[in-house]
């Protein structure tokens, strides 16, 4: 959510942002109901402010034995204008604050401008795609003759793009969760947190998720809650319609917890395997912190991605995306990619964004600097730290070997008792 004073200052830079992120809303019809609303609100405001006087006046008139019935008459008109001009008042500002809620985040001035993936940056790469003295599988081929996922029985339980993971399948995902937490709790200096697979729609309209994006998401109709759609969701609103009290930034937040997604626009895409799938783990950091550190605060959340993806020794890109490839909320947003030889596609891991104050204005998320300061509203950002299953995908086809066996990188072994490789001989 904008500032409104912001909205009704800048409108050119509204109209501007919005055109670069590529996204249809109808600001005509907004701004023409600010106008309106303003003017409502001045003929309020003079009236009220008439009828203030009058009641002195009025008042002064009794006191001196004077026939004031006229002025109390004209003043009961005026009451009663002011009372439908409030109720004026009061449908202007809830349709007002509707229309708001679909303005999208405005991309920072570093975003290149763009209406899709093909505009957007590769900033930096690490390691060296694996070359293979042999044709590489991909990773459903390894994963069923390594015995590590049930694809079909995964779809005989839930339907399409549900997974099975078993026996050092299921292992191995478990580790790998381990590996994450660990890792940013004990290195990175987050705090872990377990939160509900659950949430309310005020919780996924203060992240952005609502409006816009209800289709993709699972609904629980009778008790109208959503399963998460990711992570970001109800970690970053733990702290939604809270004060945060001086001292308390910056809060640094890590959580596994399983996203479910419909994605009822992507049918036919990438259906084999687990590059796209209904349900998935994934491990989230989220940052809620002061607003002059945020886009510092972003390249280090960067930087804490990116060394999930050295341990587990996979050549990866950061990706810097255009402004039309962002998500609604996002102000600025990386992309990691991993490069998978066995399907020959880089496979996104990780988006790591920041949103400025947007999420905190809308779960009135505010903080003090010190006691007795005003109120503000800190910058939240979040990323996955990382998602499976396309890093277990391209863990499975960058470490496999010719015999047919998966490496285990050496950052795993000590989780997964010191095993080495996952072979066919078991």
């Amino acid at each position: 959510m904008h500032d409104p004073k912001f909205l009704r200052q800048h409108r050119d830079k509204v109209e501007a942002g919005v055109a670069l992120k590529g996204m249809t809303v109808d600001l005509a019809a907004f701004y023409a109901i600010e106008e309106r609303r303003l003017a409502v609100l001045h003929e309020t405001e003079e009236l009220k402010a008439r009828r203030n006087a009058a009641s002195e006046a009025i008042a002064a008139r009794r006191k001196r034995g004077e026939d004031a019935a006229a002025d109390i008459a004209a003043m009961r008109e005026v009451g009663d204008r002011i009372q439908a001009l409030d109720a004026d008042l009061k449908r202007l500002e809830e349709e007002s604050e509707a229309l708001a809620a679909w303005i999208p985040n405005l991309p920072h001035p570093s975003v290149p401008p763009g209406s899709g993936p093909e505009q957007n940056q590769v900033v930096r790469t690490w390691g060296e795609p694996p070359r293979f003295d042999f044709e590489p599988r991909p990773h459903w081929d390894l994963a069923t003759a390594l015995g590590l996922l049930d694809f079909e029985r995964g779809a005989k339980i839930a339907g399409s793009g549900f997974l099975l993971f078993t026996g050092r399948g299921a292992r191995l995902e478990r580790a790998l969760i381990q590996f994450m937490l660990d890792l940013h709790t004990t290195r990175h200096g987050y705090t872990e947190v377990s939160p509900p697979h659950v949430v309310r729609r005020a919780s996924l309209f203060g992240t952005g998720q609502l409006p816009k994006l209800e289709g993709d998401m699972y609904l629980i109709g009778e008790d109208d809650l959503f399963l998460n759609p990711t992570a970001e969701v109800p970690v970053t609103n733990i702290h939604r319609d809270e004060i945060l009290p001086p001292g308390a930034l910056p809060l640094y937040l890590t959580a596994y917890c399983a996203s479910y997604r419909r994605e009822a626009g992507a049918a036919g895409r990438d259906t084999r395997g687990m590059t796209r799938v209904h349900q998935f783990d994934k491990v989230e950091l989220v940052k809620i912190v002061a607003p002059e550190t945020g886009y510092e605060e972003h390249e280090s959340l960067a930087r804490d991605v990116s060394a999930v993806f050295e341990a587990l020794e996979l050549p990866y890109r950061q990706v810097l995306l255009c402004s039309g490839d962002m998500s609604f909320a996002a102000a600025k947003c990386y992309d990691f990619e991993v490069w998978a030889p066995g399907t020959n596609a880089w496979l996104e891991c990780s988006s790591c964004s920041t949103f400025e104050d947007f999420q905190a204005r809308r779960m009135a998320m505010r903080f003090r600097r010190e006691a007795g300061a005003k109120v503000e509203h800190p910058h939240t950002l979040n990323a996955s730290g990382v998602a499976l299953p396309r890093t277990y995908a391209a863990l499975l086809e960058n470490h496999q070997t010719a015999s047919g066996a998966v490496r285990i990188p050496a950052a795993l072994r000590p989780i997964m008792d010191g095993l080495e490789e996952l072979s066919p001989k078991g």
